[in-house]
């Protein structure tokens, strides 16, 4: 049987236009790098800024529920389209009135969203002992647990400054990411 594409051609070939750009892709981490750094330098602006963001895109979610709901043709769905959409559109509203208050909330979700996932990991790993590498899996879901565990022992106060943490330790690996990725091409260009 005969693939649809040799591996190596069609990979060769489909970064030969992104060889070119390496250095746009090194400089692209070097923003999200020095964004993860001032996000970690101000974490309560970070926090507040990734709250209004949120209430952002739950507005353009909620005007593209009820403009759906207008494309729907039966009339129980339209209203439960339409009630979904306003509803987004107000929590939207909210979080841009309250970004702090918002905050409080989204990081008890958060907290006990990690908890509840750092069980499940733990479990998962223990149910496959057998013939796989179950040790990283529970590693993983105990570091999920203990971080969720620790975000809901300080809560509210934790709301702060947690969702800001996240914000600028994700935009930092992002940087080191892309950066890695840039001269990763370059040295594959030589």
């Amino acid at each position: 049987m005969t693939s649809m594409f040799s591996p190596k051609t069609d990979i060769a070939d489909a970064l030969g236009p992104l060889r070119a750009k390496w250095g746009w892709i090194v400089a692209l981490g070097a923003v999200y790098l020095v964004s993860g750094f001032i996000a970690l330098g101000s974490i309560v602006t970070a926090t507040v800024a990734s709250v209004l963001v949120v209430g952002v895109m739950m507005v353009v979610a909620g005007v593209f529920e009820v403009i759906n709901a207008f494309q729907v043709k039966s009339w129980g769905r339209f209203i439960f389209w339409l009630l979904l959409g306003i509803l987004y559109i107000v929590a939207g509203f909210l979080a841009w009135d309250n970004p702090l208050l918002t905050a409080v909330w989204l990081t008890l979700i958060l907290g006990a969203v990690l908890v509840a996932s750092g069980i499940m990991r733990i479990f998962l790993a223990f149910s496959m002992k057998h013939g796989s590498p179950w040790i990283w899996v529970a590693f993983s879901g105990l570091i999920t647990f203990v971080l969720g565990l620790i975000i809901l022992a300080h809560w509210p106060v934790s709301a702060v400054y947690t969702l800001g943490i996240f914000l600028g330790v994700d935009l930092i690996f992002a940087g080191v990411s892309w950066i890695g990725v840039g001269f990763g091409l370059k040295s594959a260009q030589s």
